[in-house]
C-alpha cells in the first residue's frame, strides 16, 4: 500500500494517517480518531513502520535533548502547535 492509499470504509487514507501520526503519538487526539488510526496502522506495514520510527526517535530525542527551551522557541511551538490543533477542528 503506498503512502496515499487506503484500505476501504470509513478508515484513514495512509496520507492521513501519517499526517496525524504525531498527534497520536502524543495523546491529542480524540478516542474516535484514536481507534481509526489504531485500526489503520494494524492493517498497513508501511505506516505501521513509520509510527515505529517516530516513537523510536521521540525517546532518542527526549532521552539526549534535555536543555532548557529559550522562551521565544517555547512560544513559536506553543503557536505552532495552536495553529495545527485550529487546522484539526476545521
Amino acid at each position: 500500500m503506498d503512502q496515499q492509499g487506503s484500505h476501504g470504509g470509513d478508515e484513514l487514507d495512509c496520507k492521513e494517517a501519517l499526517h496525524r501520526i504525531y498527534h497520536f503519538l502524543d495523546g491529542e487526539i480524540t478516542l474516535e480518531r484514536r481507534v481509526q488510526i489504531e485500526s489503520h496502522l494494524n492493517g498497513c506495514s508501511p505506516c505501521l513502520k513509520m509510527y515505529g520510527f517516530e516513537a523510536e526517535l521521540r525517546k532518542i530525542v527526549a532521552c539526549h535533548c534535555k536543555e532548557a527551551l529559550p522562551d521565544s522557541l517555547r512560544s513559536r511551538i506553543a503557536a505552532a502547535i495552536e495553529h495545527e490543533h485550529e487546522g484539526d477542528k476545521a
